[in-house]
């Protein structure tokens, strides 16, 4: 598990830098297109971390709570997952 925090970290990292690059093109008025792409790289690099958060949610989490049997648990941990999924929808 610490191997995959630092794995994101480092994801978060470099998105970090290309959120700074995105608004050093903006105050060098770069041209709209180049920094549209660039925001299209951002946002695929923050789904994929969003998708890495998803599943170690999942993979420890959700799979806990499942493991012990406490039916509340559960269902508070599928209602996030419920909430989470009808929030990305809007």
């Amino acid at each position: 598990m610490v191997q995959q925090s630092k794995s994101l970290l480092n994801r978060l990292g470099r998105i970090e830098g290309q959120v700074r690059g995105v608004r050093a093109m903006v105050e060098e008025d770069r041209y709209c297109i180049d920094i549209l792409h660039q925001i299209q790289a951002v946002k695929a690099a923050l789904a994929k971390a969003e998708d890495e958060i998803l599943k170690n949610h999942a993979s420890h989490c959700v799979a806990e709570a499942i493991a012990s049997g406490d039916e509340a648990d559960q269902r508070a941990k599928f209602g996030e997952l419920v909430d989470l999924f009808s929030k990305a929808k809007r």
